[in-house]
């Protein structure tokens, strides 16, 4: 029987008609290739079997990782950069305990028709990994299967299952609490809390600050709700124009609200933090924005990752108790929030 031939990056080249240069930079994770390329390159490498990603079942078997398309689909490359990081953590915390990460995109006709990818027909595998915002109706279809199943980084309460999140709660509680030790009393919060349970626990821990340190919640300076991720700048821009003043700081839910905020405060003349403090969550870098460095919450993606692996792998069978292991976000401070002793607010 002929030995089955070994794929190149030369192959991998063929496939997507490109250069094996970038097919190299890629698989070594160097510059030089946008995150969307790399992506993409990674893919491919996985489906034709290359290098690492050839060891299947006779590593031990494999782990499906199900996460929606369209988290791979925001514009910003930073963003795009953030889910990268935890997809391909995925596979490398997988790899580490000697089985195969099967990264399956769920697109959005596949979500609505509440189809799951064919892998999970075609692939004999010990677990799966729901990864990301999905409709709670396709959430229960992935909990309904008779497998060991972990939801990563966003879940849905009616679903009992094991868990892995950022603990967002706390993590909103210290960034609020740096604003408020920074001379801040009136504190706005913008963040989807209708969308995800990410953003609802970090509501909950801009509260819980506030009611702490006896400080009134001004539902004007409030915004909990949005029609979705795509309408987020025009959201913030209607927030704005329907403010008769602006409170000293923010406090939002992720890093890329935070600088659309910045961006459209700029534009209306105010200077960060001078004039207006803001605190993001999730440590994105946005290298084209000229702004200050953004104070932020930054998520511990590594630990995520493996927590998530060792958590699905200690699974002998399906799970249906509420396990939750939460990992603690890291404050980062840079120059979006003003100094303690430099504060003019009280």
């Amino acid at each position: 029987m002929a030995r089955k031939k070994k794929v190149s990056m030369q192959d991998i080249a063929d496939r997507l008609h490109i250069s094996k240069n970038a097919v190299s930079l890629a698989l070594q994770d160097k510059r030089g290739v946008s995150e969307e390329m790399r992506y993409r390159i990674l893919q491919v490498a996985q489906e034709m079997g290359y290098g690492q990603f050839a060891e299947r079942t006779s590593a031990g078997g494999n782990v499906l990782i199900l996460m929606p398309e369209r988290i791979m689909g925001y514009q910003d490359n930073d963003h795009f950069r953030f889910f990268h990081d935890l997809i391909w953590g995925l596979e490398k915390s997988i790899r580490k305990r000697g089985l195969t990460a099967v990264i399956s995109p769920v697109d959005a006709e596949m979500e609505a028709k509440l189809q799951l990818p064919q892998a999970c027909k075609e692939v004999s595998y010990a677990g799966i990994i729901l990864f990301g915002i999905v409709d709670k109706a396709y959430a229960r279809l992935v909990w309904e299967l008779d497998t060991p199943l972990v939801m990563f980084d966003s879940y849905h309460r009616e679903l009992p299952c094991p868990v892995v999140a950022s603990a967002n709660t706390e993590g909103a509680y210290e960034a609020v609490k740096l604003l408020i030790r920074s001379g801040h009393r009136r504190i706005g919060f913008i963040g989807p809390a209708n969308l995800t349970t990410s953003h609802e626990e970090r509501w909950l821990g801009y509260w819980s600050a506030m009611q702490e340190s006896s400080l009134p919640l001004d539902t004007g300076t409030i915004m909990v709700y949005s029609a979705g991720f795509q309408d987020t700048e025009q959201e913030i821009e209607d927030y704005l124009n329907g403010l008769d003043t602006y409170p000293t700081a923010f406090f939002c839910g992720n890093d890329r609200i935070a600088y659309l905020l910045a961006r459209q405060l700029r534009k209306r003349g105010l200077r960060i933090p001078d004039d207006i403090s803001i605190v993001g969550f999730d440590d994105l870098h946005y290298e084209e924005d000229s702004g200050p460095g953004m104070t932020t919450m930054r998520v511990e993606k590594e630990q995520m990752c493996e927590a998530a692996a060792e958590m699905l792998l200690s699974l002998k069978s399906a799970n249906r108790e509420m396990l939750r292991h939460y990992i603690r976000p890291t404050l980062i401070i840079r120059k979006s929030v003003m100094e303690p002793n430099h504060s003019s607010h009280s």
